[in-house]
């Protein structure tokens, strides 16, 4: 009974997430008193349609589109008509969608809609343009994401191993070999193809005319007629224990540390607004009153920050509220343990620290571990429950402060098949108990089975990994200094944690040059 009801969970999402995109769906967010126009043009078009062995070509047709020429214009051209109207564009591609977000002061409205117009409907594909974007986007998947941040690196890798054999394993610039093998013809089929009138869905919001939004609607009722096939979501893989993927990088560092499972729900259940609650208190993105901060960061000053999700934060290293455009039905609960000090660094600063191993990452995935632990055994209190949950009603009013955030919310809304999300989650919020969020803790979090990328300097990814497979005793590593002034509840504590069991199955090393090939 319980995998019947699973697999009719995984079909009602399902179906609700493909009425994301319809045939002339729009948007509408009317303010009259706004200076602004703000067009969302959401194709139900995400790197999951990427050919076998084309992987990154929806984002190669997207940055063509938003990045290139349009009409007789060239895309230096373009730019230097915005300018002084204070208007642009681009685009954002997801797994499951790609959207496209114009704006312009309302007074300019009339002489920017030709650039709209020619940007999605006559995009020049110009050879030129093509090399350029072709070779920022091979550069991206051959250097940027190994160099230029591991805590970004460790998610993307968490995303690799989480949904391998999947559509939506490859990340969405796709990979180094794949990216090769994309030309202008791939691009040019891919746009006729998957950019169509058919998996769109039109918004607009700000103070616009009747007229702008019925010529919007007609001009984007010329895209092709084709009916893509777009590919079911690939679904999380069930990890067999905690399954471990370290990546020894030369250089790196300290350990970026990212760990999630499998999470059934999205939100288009209630029961989201009550693991809401839960993952808020436990890990809310950068808020220092949350459990993991105040444990790792706060109490031991391990790093800068440690945080949980129960669904993709996009750009967590960027954007300090959670960005629309990014509906994705296949979902995951994780935690986000930023960077902490390997051995080889804490022996070059402190000489009491001249014998350890391994740095701070046993120690402190072990901590976050026990923390959810204990949370899903001990639930949370009256108390705790009624501050989060009445921050948490706060909170969600800032996500849509701008014109175009609100109607991507919106947007985004219709994918999970709710109207406006923002509103009718605060209304769940409302009338959540405390009993609704312990039994919803316990039913969808746990930590036997999970999935962990570490991302770490070569000089400690063996012992790290002998030291996880052996479940060995990590006790923190403090300077004399620091664990002098430390009340005894945490030494106490630590001893605990360094000692804490992980049902830790298999742990690899892979090389960083051999990721995402």
């Amino acid at each position: 009974m319980k995998q019947f009801k699973m697999i009719a969970l995984f079909l009602a999402t399902t179906f609700i997430f493909f009425s994301c995109a319809k045939k002339q769906d729009v948007v509408e967010l009317k303010m009259p008193n706004s200076n602004k126009i703000v067009v969302k043009l959401m194709f139900r078009n995400g790197s999951i349609s990427d050919p076998a062995g084309k992987e990154g070509l929806t984002v190669a047709t997207a940055s063509m589109l938003s990045g290139g020429g349009a009409g007789d214009l060239s895309f230096s051209e373009i730019q230097d008509k915005l300018y002084p109207w204070a208007a642009g564009y681009g685009a954002n591609v997801d797994k499951e969608v790609t959207v496209f977000t114009f704006q312009v002061p309302a007074d300019f409205a009339d002489e920017f809609y030709p650039i709209l117009h020619d940007v999605i409907l006559s995009p020049a594909f110009d050879e030129n343009d093509f090399k350029r974007v072709m070779t920022n986007q091979q550069n991206y998947v051959d250097q940027g994401i190994r160099a230029q941040s591991d805590e970004e690196y460790s998610k993307k890798a968490l995303e690799d191993l989480l949904f391998r054999g999947t559509n939506y394993q490859h990340m969405k610039q796709g990979t180094s070999e794949s990216v090769k093998s994309i030309t202008l013809d791939d691009v040019k089929d891919h746009y006729k193809n998957f950019f169509t009138k058919n998996n769109l869905s039109i918004g607009i919001a700000g103070n616009y005319s009747p007229a702008f939004l019925e010529r919007l609607k007609k001009d984007m009722g010329t895209l092709p007629d084709t009916k893509p096939v777009i590919p079911a979501p690939g679904k999380a893989r069930t990890p067999d224990g905690i399954e471990v993927e370290i990546i020894s990088k030369k250089g790196a560092f300290g350990s970026a540390i990212f760990t999630g499972a499998p999470l059934s729900i999205t939100r288009a259940n209630d029961d989201f607004s009550a693991l809401m609650v839960a993952n808020s208190w436990m890990g809310e993105h950068r808020k220092s009153y949350s459990r993991l901060y105040q444990k790792i960061r706060e109490t031991r000053s391990m790093n800068y920050g440690d945080y949980s999700y129960i669904e993709w934060y996009d750009n967590g290293g960027g954007n300090m509220l959670p960005a629309s455009g990014v509906p994705r039905s296949s979902n995951y609960f994780s935690i986000w343990i930023r960077p902490v000090q390997i051995a080889k660094q804490l022996k070059g600063q402190y000489k009491e620290l001249a014998d350890i191993n391994i740095g701070h990452a046993h120690f402190a995935l072990r901590m976050a571990i026990r923390e959810f632990d204990l949370m899903i055994k001990n639930g949370m209190d009256e108390k705790a429950f009624e501050e989060t949950r009445d921050f948490l009603r706060s909170y969600i009013k800032l996500y849509a402060q701008t014109p175009a955030q609100q109607l991507g919310w919106m947007m985004d809304s219709r994918c999970y098949g709710r109207k406006n999300y923002l509103k009718e989650v605060d209304a769940l919020l409302a009338k959540l108990t405390l009993e609704d969020v312990n039994n919803a803790i316990k039913k969808y979090w746990q930590t036997d089975n999970m999935f962990v990328t570490i991302v770490t300097d070569e000089s400690e990814a063996e012992p790290l990994a002998k030291s996880l497979l052996e479940n060995q005793p990590s006790p923190m590593s403090y300077s004399n200094l620091v664990k002098s002034g430390l009340p005894a509840e945490v030494l106490a504590e630590d001893d605990e944690v360094a000692n804490y069991k992980l049902n830790v199955k298999s742990v690899n090393i892979i090389n960083s040059a051999d990721t995402f090939k």
